[in-house]
Formats: structure tokens, sequence, C-alpha cells
């Protein structure tokens, strides 16, 4: 019976593989027809499936740029960037979409370790990182029962010695691991989709306005109360904003 159930699985899996990539081709048609109004109605039935892409958000990105709508267009490339960050077709056409953004964020110099921190570390997701942590964690235990049951004085201290360097990059890697997972939870990118919205000095609509910001904006979301967040700036300029005029991009 378990068989069965695993066949009748697995049929099932391969004729949804099968739907999602004729919706697929039929969005890409519908692109290649300058229907870009339809295409994004293909991509975003994909979306709703859960499918996610490198791919499919390019492509999403793509329509949405045709269209000149600037926030989703940027949105979606970040979305592809998150899976893919080194693919350049997606990195060359969100160039071209921030040319549309009204808004011109300076960002603040950066530091030393922020520097390391965005060019190195956060090359790898803390789920990636957690790997990491893992794999040091079986490769330090090894050499340690290697160490412990050794006989020859100058492998045991060879052995010893790599266990504790082990030892030693789990923990840096258990701390990196640690942060990452903080600043994903607690510092969550948004794009602006609003064409034009205020951003207050506190989450009521009488408070005073600070700036405004237009659609495709990138922002940074520190907290939510109720129906507003509190976002910043790449220039460090911090404010509340409704939360519907922004959309974040969700961890993949």
């Amino acid at each position: 019976m378990k068989k069965i159930l695993f066949l009748l699985l697995l049929v099932a899996q391969v004729f949804y593989a099968q739907d999602e990539q004729k919706i697929f081709n039929s969005a890409n048609e519908m692109y290649k027809q300058q229907n870009y109004e339809k295409a994004i109605e293909f991509y975003k039935t994909l979306e709703s499936n859960n499918l996610v892409s490198p791919e499919l958000f390019y492509n999403l990105g793509n329509a949405h740029y045709k269209l000149n709508q600037v926030g989703p267009a940027i949105f979606y490339y970040e979305k592809a960037l998150q899976i893919d960050p080194d693919n350049e077709d997606v990195k060359n056409n969100l160039v071209f979409a921030k040319r549309l953004a009204l808004d011109t964020i300076e960002e603040l110099p950066k530091t030393f370790f922020q520097k390391i921190n965005i060019n190195y570390i956060q090359k790898l997701s803390y789920n990636e990182w957690a790997i990491v942590v893992v794999s040091f964690a079986i490769l330090g235990s090894i050499l340690f029962l290697l160490f412990y049951f050794s006989n020859r004085p100058g492998t045991k201290r060879f052995f010893f010695v790599i266990s504790m360097l082990s030892y030693l990059f789990l923990i840096i890697t258990f701390f990196i691991t640690f942060n990452q997972h903080s600043l994903a939870n607690n510092n969550k990118i948004a794009i602006v989709f609003a064409e034009e919205t205020e951003v207050m000095n506190a989450p009521t609509l009488n408070s005073e306005e600070l700036f405004t910001l237009h659609e495709g904006t990138k922002v940074t979301v520190l907290d939510t109360i109720d129906n507003w967040k509190k976002i910043k700036l790449a220039d460090g300029k911090i404010g509340w904003i409704v939360a519907n005029e922004i959309k974040e991009l969700d961890e993949i």
C-alpha cells in the first residue's frame, strides 16, 4: 500500500512539474509578444504556487520594467539576487531599473568591518553558515578521536592541534551564524511600492513629516507598530511609513 501511495505521489509531482513548465513557457511567449501584463499574470501564478527560482523573479522584474513599474521591477530583481547573488544579468538590469527611481540616496561610508561583512560574510546566508558550523563540529570530533586513539607522539600532537583549530573555527562561525540570523530577522529589506509617500517622525498620521520617498527606493525595516513600519535609509535617515506603502523581501 505504501509503495502504491509513493508511486501516485511521484506521478502527481511529475504532472505538476510539467504544468509549471507549461505556464512558464506561456509566460515567456506572452513576454516575446510584448503582452507584458499577461506575462506577469502567468509568472505570478507560479509565484503563488510557491515556486522559487531566480529565472522566475528575473523575468517578473523584466516584465514590470517594460511597463515602467519601477517598484515591482526592483523588488523582483532583488528577490532574484537573494537566490543568485552573482547573476550579472540581474545586476545589470537592476542598475537600469534604479535609474528610473526618483530618490537618490547617498550611502553612509562603510567601516572596515562593515566592508568585510558585506563583501565576504554576507555572501552566505545564515542557513549556509549553519552548515559550516556543523561541518567544523564533525571535523573537530573526528580529529579529536584520531588524537585520542593515536599512539605516536608526533601524530598525536598534530591531530590535537588541528582539532583545536577546528573547534576555534566552530566558535567563530557559530557567532557569525548567530549574527547573520539576528540581522535577517531584525533588519528586513523592503521596496517602496507607492508612487509617492511621506515618512513621519512617529507612527501616527498627525505626526510631523520628515521626508518624502518615491517608488523603487530600498529601505530597511527596523520595527512594526500596527499599520506602520519603522524604516531606515542607506544614508542613515529613520522614520515611520504606512505598512502597505512598501513590500518586504521575504528571506528565501
